[in-house]
């Protein structure tokens, strides 16, 4: 509970870390862009302050050539300060070729001007401070320079309602962002905490789920409908799974039941002599059909759990068939014929388990004698084929009602048993299952080969041996 409780929603989880990316991403963009914007504005402030020092330089020569400085040039100066929007902070300084003082503007007297420049009079002293200066050019030659100084500060200096307006501007783009941040985000989430939901409905035992697959992003749509068809799934197997375990419970059961029955009516002398020793042997033919079932149950359990040891020895396969099908047909009626066996002249050896390949022949064999027709002979035909790919095909044919087209896909499906012999057999419906089991650990295949009226034929592909 408390690890839940440290949990946060995605849509919160998602919103806040991608909002605090961006913010930092654009408040960093702010910050170099607000200090771009005063780089380019100390760099324009100071062509335009050079533009006044060359219009100062030109206004200072009269006209004979001479330089005139104008009693009207502070007013110059102080009218193009309010026109280019200079600060207060700005120096004009005049001097002749020699370096003296000639103008200043505020007045500075001739040591204060050498303190604010530097020792060549081409830049100010104070590194706070940028100069920029224009000749004063009379018929060919320097008459002196003018050089106007301005701070930095006020170079880089940006107006409040700038300011102000970038901020809001940072802000609305943060805002925005956090407004697409979470719709995109709670696009993002519905979906997920659907499928959370379902899930939630599924441990809970309820599989009728429905989900609104009709997204329009192709990767939420897959998850729904693939989520949908899971629970479909879900539901299908746990009604399978009820339908088996009663099928299963009363396959056990009946001869349970018959088993007691006849052993009390032996015991309470109700049936006396030989025929007593009849219901003996009805019991006993029913306790053995009980532990064929429970031994089918326990080895399909144990093999679909990945316990059951499978060898892989080298075998003659023509010897070993020969050899299952001489025991098997000790224990057959006389309506069974004797099996044709079709064996290939030169030996072929396989890789497998000899116990399990036997198994696996001798259940589709005993199949074979179910579905026999009534009133005729049983004819089987075993054919032993050499396989592309270096495996070798084991063909069980029969003669026998063959396998319909609809049950053709249910075969080898757990527990399935077709409905004619629901009735005449018992079983639980595990021998084809457990076999293709068998022949998938050994490295081959068991598959339903062609079925008609006349029989049906299994083809079991083993690996051959090096």
């Amino acid at each position: 509970m408390d690890n839940l409780k440290k949990r946060t929603s995605i849509l919160f989880y998602w919103t806040v870390r991608y909002l605090l990316i961006i913010s930092i991403g654009l408040l960093l963009t702010a910050l170099v862009t607000f200090w771009w914007i005063q780089q380019e504005a100390m760099n324009n402030r100071m062509q335009t302050t050079g533009l006044l020092a060359q219009e100062i330089a030109d206004r200072s020569v009269g006209t004979d050539g001479n330089m005139n400085i104008s009693p009207t040039l502070s007013k110059l100066v102080e009218d193009r300060k309010r026109f280019f929007k200079l600060t207060v902070e700005m120096c004009v300084i005049i001097t002749d070729k020699e370096g003296q003082l000639l103008f200043s503007e505020p007045p500075l007297s001739e040591e204060a001007m050498r303190h604010k420049l530097n020792d060549t009079l081409t830049d100010s002293r104070s590194p706070e401070f940028k100069a920029a200066v224009a000749q004063i050019q009379g018929d060919g030659e320097a008459l002196g320079q003018v050089i106007v100084l301005q701070s930095k500060r006020s170079l880089r200096h940006i107006p409040k309602e700038e300011i102000t307006f970038f901020f809001i501007l940072v802000v609305f783009l943060i805002i925005l962002s956090w407004l697409t941040i979470y719709l995109l985000s709670s696009k993002l989430a519905k979906p997920i905490q659907k499928v959370a939901a379902a899930a939630a409905q599924i441990s809970g035992g309820q599989y009728n789920i429905v989900l609104e697959t009709g997204a329009k992003e192709r990767e939420i749509h897959e998850l729904l409908m693939s989520f949908q068809e899971m629970a479909g799934k879900l539901q299908q197997f746990e009604q399978s799974r009820a339908v088996m375990l009663a099928g299963v419970s009363h396959e056990l059961k009946t001869p349970v039941t018959s088993i007691k029955g006849l052993v009390h009516a032996v015991r309470e002398g109700v049936v006396e002599g030989e025929e007593a020793g009849e219901f003996l042997d009805i019991a006993l033919l029913e306790a053995s059909r009980l532990q064929r079932m429970v031994a089918d149950l326990l080895d399909y359990n144990a093999l679909t759990a990945g316990i059951v040891a499978v060898r892989h020895d080298r075998l003659d396969a023509v010897r070993l068939l020969e050899e299952i099908i001489y025991q098997w047909k000790l224990t057959q009626s006389a309506d069974v014929n004797e099996p044709l066996l079709h064996m290939p002249e030169k030996s072929l050896f396989l890789r497998g388990d000899p116990l399990r390949i036997q198994q696996i022949i001798v259940n589709l064999l005993n199949n074979s004698v179910q579905a026999k027709k009534p009133g005729s002979c049983l004819q089987l035909t075993i054919s032993l084929l050499l396989a592309p790919a270096g495996h070798a095909e084991i063909t069980v044919a029969d003669n026998g009602t063959g396998i319909t087209p609809d049950n053709r896909d249910k075969v080898f499906e757990a527990f399935f048993r077709s409905n004619d012999k629901q009735s005449t057999l018992r079983g639980l419906g595990l021998g084809l299952t457990f076999s293709r089991l068998l022949a998938e650990a050994m490295g081959g295949t068991l598959v339903l080969g062609s079925s008609q009226e006349q029989g049906c034929r299994f083809v079991l592909t083993l690996p051959l041996a090096p």
